[in-house]
């Protein structure tokens, strides 16, 4: 499988969340929803956007954050396990508590 195809796998996983998108980036893709940037797919592998409370189950199930290189890791976005990738629903609500942590970044860097 490439990183198109996955893509292809994931959206169709996904299909329960309307309007998400995929846009071509780093050599993966981003995912969107709307204009909120929730996750990635680099390498065959899907990465959600974290908070503090959600970053807990990505480590509890000894989930790591992506690394583009050696000197590149975002530490705010964590690999999705391989179970929550083959259960459509279960993928539906990561990524919707990846939309909610997306927002709340969001929310943090506006200023009034």
């Amino acid at each position: 499988m490439n990183d198109s195809t996955f893509k292809d796998y994931i959206l169709d996983q996904l299909d329960g969340l309307p309007g998400v998108r995929a846009k071509a980036m780093f050599g993966g893709f981003g995912l969107y929803r709307a204009d909120k940037f929730f996750a990635c797919i680099i390498r065959e592998r899907l990465y959600f956007k974290t908070d503090d409370e959600s970053r807990k189950e990505y480590e509890a199930e000894g989930m790591k954050p992506f690394r583009y290189n050696a000197k590149m890791t975002l530490k705010t976005y964590f690999e999705v396990p391989a179970g929550v990738m083959d259960d459509p629903d279960l993928l539906v609500d990561w990524a919707r508590r990846a939309l909610e942590a997306a927002s709340k970044k969001e929310k943090k860097g506006k200023k009034r």
